[in-house]
């Protein structure tokens, strides 16, 4: 990676959150600087020498955006209003930078929100809700100013075409591109057995961990053989162990390394994610999944996720997220009984992953195919 700032770097990415996908995917993607306020719970301090983030607060960002003149920016989408101020004190930082220089720098972003911001849950005090007001009026300028946007899900384009609008929008040139991962490069191991249900990543209930937990005696009953692996933190990971001490057909590997993870997703021959909404949360896509379908994993979610069409049609359990309670055992008891074959569910990914895709065509010097 370059110097950040470095004069042949022309392009930034802002993240408000930045996390261990992130600086994998930078290390396959053209040079550009990341600006980031704060890391997720999975974040892998390891790569960052490989990629050289910086983490720097909403004016520093700003003022340094505008300083090194970048002639494309990245920033979080519009929908995501928690990260708008932000973006709006960049916008504003490239107004200034952008008189002086005398052009217009490219902003784009990749937008997976499937929540209208307006229906979000409204503070209880006055001072929050005038808080929220700003955050929605800056989020309609900032998307006034964005050029290119890819959307990865339909649900995505469906909630930006009925908040911010999208016909409307005469400069912006925007594409749909599913959120999918290309195959995973693991080297082949021992393969896949069917029973060997694999839960990753954020042990919370927002995630439907309590749901699995819940699910798993009936899912024993009707599938002995069936092994539940945990993999990950959260704040029900003592309920993790203590499914383990109660069965040892439960295994918990808190926050392993990511050499870990791989080795369980490439055993696993299903991964479970039974997402629900919480407060101002939904499920965008959901990382597991994303990372179960790239290791040839049947998966078990809600209709919470954005994609949750695109695995229906291709197959996989999507359960509907108001009747977990009821469907989520017999789904992943079948799952568990009959996965889809692993070979099938490569095939049926994209050669190139989505992320990537979508990145080349937001920093493409030219747009190419403006709409789809």
């Amino acid at each position: 990676m370059n110097e950040p700032g470095n004069a042949r770097t022309r392009a930034v990415r802002i993240y408000q959150t930045l996390r261990t996908a992130h600086l994998e995917r930078a290390l396959e993607l053209p040079p550009a600087d990341i600006l980031y306020r704060q890391t997720r719970y999975d974040f892998d301090a390891g790569l960052v020498a490989q990629v050289r983030p910086q983490q720097v607060g909403d004016l520093r960002c700003a003022w340094l955006v505008a300083r090194r003149g970048y002639e494309t920016v990245e920033i979080n989408e519009p929908a995501a209003v928690d990260c708008v101020r932000r973006s709006a004190a960049v916008l504003a930082a490239l107004l200034v930078g952008d008189l002086v220089r005398r052009r217009r720098t490219r902003v784009v972003t990749y937008a997976i929100g499937n929540i209208d911001p307006h229906a979000l849950p409204k503070p209880a005090s006055w001072w929050p809700r005038l808080g929220r007001r700003l955050d929605l009026v800056l989020a309609r300028w900032v998307w006034q100013r964005v050029d290119r946007v890819v959307f990865g899900t339909q649900t995505a384009r469906q909630v930006y075409g009925t908040v911010f609008g999208i016909a409307e929008r005469r400069r912006l040139h925007w594409i749909t591109i599913e959120a999918l991962p290309a195959v995973c490069d693991c080297p082949a191991d021992g393969g896949k057995a069917p029973g060997r249900l694999l839960f990753l990543g954020d042990l919370s209930q927002r995630k439907g961990f309590d749901s699995v937990l819940t699910a798993w005696s009936a899912v024993r009953r009707r599938v002995p053989e069936a092994l539940l692996t945990v993999v990950g933190r959260g704040a029900l990971l003592d309920d993790a162990y203590a499914a383990a001490r109660a069965d040892d057909r439960v295994r918990v590997i808190a926050d392993p390394p990511r050499d870990v993870v791989h080795a369980e997703l490439r055993r696993a021959s299903v991964v479970v994610l039974p997402s629900r909404r919480q407060d101002a949360w939904r499920e965008q896509v959901g990382l597991p999944i994303v990372e179960g379908l790239a290791h040839g994993c049947t998966v078990v979610t809600t209709d919470e996720t954005g994609i949750a069409d695109w695995l229906s049609r291709n197959g996989h359990g999507v359960v509907p997220a108001g009747s977990v309670a009821e469907l989520l055992a017999p789904v992943l008891a079948e799952a568990a009984t009959r996965p889809l074959d692993a070979g099938a569910v490569r095939a049926s990914l994209p050669h190139r992953d989505s992320r990537l895709e979508a990145d080349a065509w937001l920093f493409a010097r030219e747009v190419v195919a403006a709409r789809a």
